[in-house]
């Protein structure tokens, strides 16, 4: 497999080492030119979330139940093959990767606390209301 630098970073001072990154290249389909049917420019990302230690265990349970329809045996696995150039797909599937996962080891929202309308606030709309529809019930009546 291939080599990257360094870690792949996810969120504050997470990072998964690269060690637990898996590089796979191939041939990619689509546009190019003489160039293109002799490098393996189409680049695949796995990484094994299921057995990996670097991430918190909150996060590693949080990510393994969002990412759940994602994941092959536990791994999750990312291709990019847009580029023409192996580097530039390589440096797209780490940004996807990292993107998804710290999507899914983020923490739920808060939830929502419902507001209370101010009770002038509803008195005035309903006396606007009461007046336009005073306005237009005075339209009608036509003039015989």
């Amino acid at each position: 497999m291939g080599h990257m630098s360094g870690p792949l970073f996810i969120r504050g001072s997470v990072s998964v080492p690269e060690a637990e990154l898996l590089w796979r290249f191939s041939r990619s389909s689509g546009p190019g030119g003489q160039h293109v049917n002799t490098s393996d420019s189409q680049v695949e990302l796995r990484f094994d979330l299921a057995r990996t230690q670097a991430l918190p265990p909150v996060w590693k349970e949080r990510a393994l139940e969002r990412l759940a329809g994602r994941l092959t045996g536990g791994v999750l696995t990312v291709k990019a093959s847009e580029h023409r150039s192996q580097w530039r797909n390589r440096e797209t599937a780490l940004a996807r990767m990292a993107a998804l996962l710290g999507q899914a080891t983020a923490p739920p929202p808060k939830a929502r606390r419902p507001t209370r309308i101010p009770r002038g606030i509803n008195e005035r709309r309903l006396r606007v209301k009461k007046q336009r529809s005073e306005t237009k019930r005075g339209r009608s009546g036509g003039w015989d």
